[in-house]
């Protein structure tokens, strides 16, 4: 296993590796006493890290270029440089001949034959990377993750299980890339949380499920006009309308979020930015997590965040009278009222 990985590593990043020891037999003694794997269980983290850096340079979060040319991994190497302000890996220009296609709207879709598949956008890194034995490779991980294909390492929401534990500390939980998705799980758009702006989930429902809804519907009358069906024929047209049913109403909750009004900040933090959108994730303990958090955002406990005021602004307002922090988290100081001075009482004589 990772035979193929291994040796790109070795040409990448420069390792020196004597011919007689393969992967399996170095010891890896000391990352596992660091990062706290089991020996069994380290292949399937090694693979689902590269998959989730894969996703991210699709993403445009990571620079391809630091792992492509180990130059620049390593400038700034000295002790005495003032430390960047940024993550050396972090992609900060995608122009000018940058050599991965970038989403820029940050959504992917799991359409297979839509041009943001995030499937083939993944695949478009790995054959960056390794040009000569991308498929060997991109085997070599799904055999350790133990999935035929990405697709289904990405449709069982195992992907997405594995990124949420790596992006978890403590009670902190800050997944960045957000599977939402139908009812059933057939149909599923992958957001990237630093590109949220206002206009996602427009852009969710009027380029990704209005398009596969105009699709579907099609197909959906053709089957539907055709006399005498066969056995097969009548199937695919009762999947097709309850695909169509699902989009429906996975259209029509984007919708629902996007006009409450839903203006992501990410100063209000992951969890409460996705809180609204609980419903359309698919694992369930996130699920429930969102669920909470958005019960309550709606009780008013979160009222210092930027999504509370903009969904409540009124009741954020009049809190805001009482409550000088609160006041001055949302910029709103002028509204706070000093309450009056206590009038003092005056003292009693000292008995002698």
């Amino acid at each position: 296993m990772f035979l193929a990985i291994d040796d790109e590593l070795e040409k990448s990043f420069g390792f020196s590796i004597p011919e007689n020891r393969s992967w399996e037999r170095r010891s890896w003694s000391l990352i596992y006493s660091i990062l706290g794997f089991q020996e069994s269980s380290l292949n399937a983290q090694i693979a689902s890290s590269i998959v989730d850096y894969a996703l991210g340079v699709a993403f445009g979060r990571w620079d391809i270029n630091a792992i492509k040319y180990s130059t620049l991994a390593r400038e700034g190497n000295s002790p005495f440089e003032p430390l960047d302000s940024l993550p050396r890996g972090l992609l900060r220009d995608d122009n000018s001949g940058y050599p991965i296609r970038v989403a820029r709207d940050g959504i992917f879709s799991s359409e297979q034959t839509s041009e943001q598949n995030i499937i083939s956008r993944i695949q478009d890194v790995f054959d960056f990377i390794w040009p000569e034995n991308a498929e060997e490779i991109e085997q070599e991980i799904c055999d350790s993750l133990d999935k035929p294909r990405l697709e289904d390492y990405f449709s069982s929401m195992d992907f997405f299980e594995q990124h949420l534990k790596f992006y978890s500390k403590s009670r902190r939980q800050a997944p960045i890339y957000w599977p939402l998705s139908t009812r059933s799980g057939s149909y599923t758009l992958w957001l990237y949380y630093h590109r949220l702006t206002d206009q996602t989930l427009y852009t969710c429902i009027n380029d990704y499920v209005e398009p596969k809804l105009h699709q579907l519907n099609q197909a959906s009358v053709k089957l539907r006009n055709k006399n005498n069906r066969t056995r097969d024929e009548e199937k695919s047209f009762e999947t097709l309308q309850s695909l169509e049913l699902e989009l429906i109403e996975f259209r029509d909750e984007l919708l629902r979020i996007a006009q409450l009004p839903y203006k992501p900040n990410l100063n209000d933090g992951v969890q409460i930015t996705a809180a609204p959108l609980w419903k359309l994730f698919g694992l369930k303990k996130w699920q429930t997590k969102l669920k909470d958090t958005w019960k309550k955002l709606e009780k008013g406990d979160y009222d210092w965040a930027h999504l509370a005021y903009t969904i409540w602004p009124d009741r954020v307002r009049e809190k805001c009278k009482g409550d000088k922090s609160l006041a001055i988290a949302h910029d709103l100081e002028a509204l706070y009222e000093v309450p009056p001075e206590k009038p003092k009482t005056a003292k009693r004589p000292r008995k002698s």
